[in-house]
């Protein structure tokens, strides 16, 4: 950033090196707040207005298709191109497409079948969003002179601030202005992160390799081929990816479907369901601190079987067993702990095993394979809850999260993530991988 005409020019050296990190993180957690907002408003919109558990699930794997679609194809766009316009103008569209909801709600146009589909455009632009700041991380983490653990611990850290202070505020406004309104707070966090990123991210330096190829179309396949055989060929990547299309189908069923029938069918309050959604997010939050602390310390292996036991079968034993509210959101509070502690250290293994030259196109491939079967798992769970009840949902879902939670302890691929990467250079974050390492052949 030139500091002669930077705006920011008044700040101290070492504030403008920390400007950038300090931006991404805030704009974490403004996205979480808003899409916290949307989360909590449309399932709750589609469930009051149908009374069907089938719709509720389709409209809510909609959104996750989009943000699969644009995962799998916009990898080699945000390798291409400059990774902060692609943050810029991705926010814009999540922006345009969401204020089309109340804006034909008002008017009395917004159909089932068209929520659907701006739900999913909605998806698609957060995507490439998404995958645009992880690359712009690294190099706000080296300016600001940031670990590895670190930072992505202080992203994870304001994502779930967000997500704690979205759900509650989301409750309210529903309670106040209707489900269908409550949107515009996800509009204004869309348009408060493009404002963020615009004035304190640079562009980082583009990395050899990066923005080189044409536009061709052969150009563009053989990029998706070469971030495909990247992840197919590092196994110990290949092995977390699968346990995660796993535990984001059962994740999908919870957040979607499960969450808010246990709000309506159980809580019967809105405050209440969204007061759940925070204790998880207070939980998560401290696990997020607590990994940035001392995650450089811990065996990465046992840390991910313990992070999954409190998200899963803990999670899922709670709310079947139907408590006290205070028992409740004590015990969702601790299963929050292994869901803020599961994506900094999945982010930390990314940084370190891929190449800065191709994250664009292995960070939408990890999505992709991470997200591809969560709307299957959305869409299930309508069936299962209008066909077999709540509880037995719940249970059947902690079954299978406790059934994948343990394959880290059976196969020996895992051990892999306790084996620190040889590094090079000055960083000690340990984000830039020894290519001959960590890079499988492509």
């Amino acid at each position: 950033m030139n500091q002669r005409t930077s705006p920011w020019a008044f700040l101290t050296p070492r504030a403008r090196r920390a400007a950038p990190l300090l931006a991404l993180v805030a704009v974490a957690g403004v996205s979480a707040l808003g899409l916290s907002a949307t989360l909590v408003a449309v399932p709750w919109f589609v469930l009051h207005s149908t009374g069907s558990g089938t719709w509720t699930g389709l409209v809510a794997a909609a959104e996750t298709a989009g943000l699969l679609c644009s995962a799998v194809l916009a990898g080699p766009v945000v390798d291409r191109l400059p990774a902060r316009a692609v943050s810029l103008g991705a926010d814009l569209l999540t922006a345009s497409a969401l204020t089309l909801i109340p804006a034909l709600h008002a008017v009395d146009a917004l159909a089932l079948p068209v929520l659907v589909v701006l739900v999913f455009a909605v998806g698609a632009a957060r995507g490439p969003a998404e995958t645009a700041r992880q690359l712009l991380l690294p190099d706000a983490m080296r300016r600001a002179g940031v670990a590895l653990e670190a930072g992505t611990g202080s992203v994870e850290a304001a994502r779930r601030i967000g997500l704690m202070a979205g759900a509650p505020l989301a409750g309210l406004l529903i309670a106040v202005v209707g489900p269908v309104r409550t949107l515009s707070a996800d509009v204004g966090a869309a348009l408060l992160c493009c404002l963020l990123v615009a004035a304190l991210v640079p562009s980082p330096p583009r990395a050899p390799g990066r923005g080189d190829s044409g536009g061709a179309v052969a150009s563009y396949t053989s990029d998706l081929r070469a971030g495909w055989a990247y992840l197919n060929g590092d196994r110990p990547v290949r092995a977390v990816t699968a346990v995660l299309l796993v535990t984001n189908a059962l994740d999908g069923a919870l957040n979607g479907v499960l969450y808010p029938a246990y709000g309506t069918r159980v809580l019967d309050s809105s405050a209440l369901f969204g007061a759940m959604v925070t204790a998880i997010g207070a939980g998560a939050l401290l696990g997020a601190a607590l990994y940035g602390r001392v995650g450089r310390r811990l065996p990465r292996r046992a840390l991910f079987v313990g992070a999954f036991l409190l998200v899963g079968a803990v999670r899922c034993a709670t709310l079947a067993a139907g408590p006290p509210p205070w028992a409740l959101l004590s015990l969702l509070a601790l299963s929050g702990l292994g869901s803020g502690t599961l994506a900094p250290l999945m982010m930390s293994v990314a940084y370190e095993r891929v190449p800065e030259e191709v994250r664009g196109r292995v960070f939408g491939m990890l999505t992709a394979c991470a997200l591809a079967a969560t709307p299957l798992g959305m869409l299930a769970a309508g069936p299962v809850l209008d066909g077999w009840g709540l509880t037995p949902a719940l249970l059947g879902t902690g079954a299978v999260y406790l059934g994948v939670t343990v394959t880290p302890l059976v196969f020996r691929v895992w051990r892999q993530l306790d084996v620190p990467p040889l590094t090079s250079g000055p960083m000690a974050d340990r984000s830039t991988p020894n290519a001959e390492v960590c890079r499988p052949s492509l």
